[in-house]
């Protein structure tokens, strides 16, 4: 198949902005190589943390009616409860931790406070 290939493409390269970084036709501006910011990776971590467990609510959801029907709503709504809550408790750690703060200080605060005994 690669002989193939090698044999139907065309044999011109080079010509126009097929060597361009962006082959839209923009001609780029300044160096493709930037630093980002730590903290857009960790935001984004914690993003799809929270968005595919969102997520993994639809399919109890979409059963919701089946379970009224037959009368095990009750269970199945204390389980998205119980997993909201966890949602909920990730969350509120995160934002204790200061995983949500954009500007912060290079030291970490601790979560509790050591118990200073006199």
């Amino acid at each position: 198949m690669l002989f193939v290939g090698y044999l139907v493409r065309p044999k011109q390269q080079g010509v126009g902005d097929e060597n361009t970084p962006y082959e839209c036709g923009e001609q780029p501006v300044g160096s493709a190589f930037a630093q980002f910011n730590i903290r857009f990776y960790v935001i984004a971590i914690i993003f799809i943390i929270f968005d595919v467990e969102v997520v993994a609510l639809f399919p109890t959801l979409v059963h919701f009616k089946k379970a009224v029907e037959s009368g095990d709503a009750t269970f199945l709504f204390i389980k998205l409860f119980i997993f909201i809550g966890l949602l909920l408790a990730g969350l509120l750690y995160c934002w204790v931790r200061g995983d949500l703060e954009w500007v912060k200080g290079f030291t970490r605060k601790p979560i509790l406070k050591p118990r200073v005994e006199h």
